[in-house]
């Protein structure tokens, strides 16, 4: 069975892959039947011949779970459509701080209803 996966490249701590289509029963660094992209998690870049891809998915082959959200997350020009998260982890003191100003603005807005009342 044709499997479409990752390659590892890169030196220690600094991985980049490349995306390939390869026969289920080699190992990872094994000859490649294709090679149709790479990724690069670090910098968030990725190229992915998009038509290639798509042919061999309907030849049969089979995407790991990583290589199908690339595919699903790339645009039609085969970069990754990445977005930052937005947002941000707080302490647990900004947190209760964050709380008790949303829990003040919700009484005066309470307060403020009931005085138009």
């Amino acid at each position: 069975m044709v499997k479409i996966r990752l390659k590892r490249l890169g030196y220690k701590k600094n991985p980049s892959y490349r995306i390939i289509a390869i026969d289920s029963r080699c190992k990872r660094e094994g000859a490649p039947i294709e090679e149709l992209g790479f990724y690069n998690p670090k910098t968030k870049e990725m190229k992915l011949n998009v038509e290639r891809v798509r042919a061999r998915l309907s030849q049969g082959a089979q995407a790991t779970e990583t290589v199908m959200y690339l595919i699903n997350n790339s645009n039609e020009d085969g970069t990754l459509n990445y977005k930052k998260p937005e947002t941000k982890k707080l302490s647990k003191k900004a947190q209760a701080k964050l709380e008790e100003e949303k829990a003040q603005a919700a009484a005066q807005e309470e307060a403020a209803a009931a005085s138009e009342a």
